[in-house]
């Protein structure tokens, strides 16, 4: 889906606005929220990811729709959920060391909560099965797989076989199903994505059939991320997982043409410097955008397409203009972000805008390494 034209994202008071800022739309949120239950059988399918939104308002309004699973990377976002009343949360790490023993804390603080983790190997397993009977306690553990990412996971096959028979008969551990996170699938063409997906998915399948064989229930499997998103949906069984979908980005919007998610958070940045006859030099840095793409790759101008981005440091980003442009300091610019997920890090609090103005704002509280636990 394109982004739209016109002038949606303007703030009539924007001159209330310190830039560089992040600007959320509460309706485009609830919005995206709707698509998102819309492309699933039922919305118990829907387990989102929170690591996008860092926000207790904004998952608020998930769970006031409808949506009670939840899907985390930190524990600081486990925790976030945990205060909000959220019932069934999968922290999608495998935590370890001092981590592992946080995570247990934090079980112990929202006793109503269901609270699952991720292993990928025996050793692993067992630190946590023996930190967890230590505790008296018994909890979900999900078993990751590689499935093409090749950053954490145990490849399905005998290992990962091997794994989950651990899990469904080791003290301390209910096994609670497969983990399954395909972000590299990322093919513009959704016939070729579909494909990449399905292929990769195979393996999953195959070790869901083997165990069920051995007599080992598979009770749930939680699969992809935002590109695959539609792929999973249609297989009725699977929990699925996007994340960004919340506040859409302009990454996904060249990646995943065929969904109907619309950006909600915009970044607010103003001309605060002109170095030379061609070139302006806004307020948006590294500390303000994520920088993990190549420059070009990082903001897309939505009130001033035509200027190219050409070096960026810590508190500015210098940008291409053209002989006889008209921009002057102190213009605002709007720009959506690549990479929105890793651009909410960077911001304490987001902006509200609703009508055109400037309504509150929503703190982004599990972008702290630590809330309490």
């Amino acid at each position: 889906m394109a982004i739209e034209t016109g002038n949606w994202y303007q703030v009539s008071d924007a001159d209330k606005l310190d830039s560089p800022a992040l600007i959320v739309f509460p309706e485009r949120v609830k919005a995206n929220i709707q698509t998102a239950i819309s492309m699933v059988n039922h919305v118990a399918l829907l387990r989102p990811h929170v690591k996008t939104n860092k926000s207790a308002e904004a998952t608020r309004c998930m769970l006031n729709a409808g949506i009670n699973k939840f899907k985390c990377a930190t524990i600081a976002e486990a925790e976030m959920l945990g205060s909000i009343g959220a019932a069934d949360i999968l922290l999608a790490y495998q935590p370890l060391g001092p981590k592992l023993q946080r995570f247990i804390d934090l079980i112990k603080k929202f006793p109503s909560a269901r609270l699952a983790c991720l292993t990928d190997n025996i050793s692993s397993a067992k630190e946590q099965a023996g930190a967890f009977v230590t505790n008296g306690i018994e909890v979900p553990v999900y078993i990751d797989l590689n499935i093409g990412m090749n950053r954490t996971g145990i490849i399905p096959g005998k290992d990962a076989f091997e794994l989950c028979t651990f899990c469904a008969t080791t003290k301390g551990i209910k096994f609670a199903g497969l983990h399954a996170y395909d972000g590299h699938l990322r093919n513009p063409d959704i016939n070729v994505r579909a494909k990449d997906c399905n292929d990769a998915f195979a393996g999953v399948e195959r070790l869901k059939e083997e165990l069920v064989k051995m007599g080992i229930p598979v009770p749930n499997i939680i699969a992809g991320g935002s590109p695959t998103f539609p792929i999973h949906a249609k297989r009725g069984n699977v929990e699925c997982s996007p994340g960004t979908f919340i506040y859409w980005d302009k990454g996904y919007i060249d990646q995943c043409p065929e969904q109907n998610f619309v950006p909600a958070a915009v970044l607010v940045t103003r001309i605060i410097s002109l170095p030379s006859s061609t070139r302006v030099s806004t307020d948006l840095g590294h500390k303000s955008v994520a920088a993990e793409n190549e420059i070009s790759k990082r903001v897309f101008f939505l009130n001033a397409p035509g200027l190219v981005p050409v070096s960026q440091s810590e508190e500015h980003l210098v940008c291409e203009a053209g002989n006889n442009h008209e921009y002057k300091t102190g213009d605002v610019l709007y720009g959506i972000p690549y990479h929105i997920c890793p651009t909410v890090a960077l911001y304490e609090r987001v902006q509200l805008i609703e009508e055109g103005k400037i309504t509150g704002e929503w703190r982004n509280v599990a972008r702290d390494r630590k809330i309490t636990v």
